[in-house]
């Protein structure tokens, strides 16, 4: 689908090894250290294909999300709150 995962940070470094090796890798800018998504968990994202903006100062990562979801809580995705914008007028 092109349901939107997750948003994460990388580098130059992360982007090589996402490149390199079919998987997502991003950099933590809180822990100030690389992390393969999946690594711990098993929810492994295969990279399909990688699109940059007009500036090309941001990526866009198509991938397979394998496993339960791209998200920590165990949702499909990070993005599944909403903003009743009708409530908040």
């Amino acid at each position: 689908s092109d349901e939107v995962l997750m948003l994460a940070y990388m580098n130059k470094t992360s982007l090589e090894r996402t490149i390199k090796t079919g998987k997502t890798h991003f950099w933590s800018r809180s822990r100030q250290g690389y992390w393969l998504k999946g690594e711990t968990s098993g929810n492994f994202q295969l990279v399909r294909e990688i699109r940059y903006d007009c500036d090309r100062d941001a990526l866009l990562v198509k991938v397979e999300q394998l496993g339960a979801g791209a998200c920590h809580t165990g949702n499909s995705s990070c993005f599944y709150r909403v903003i009743d914008i009708e409530e908040n007028e």
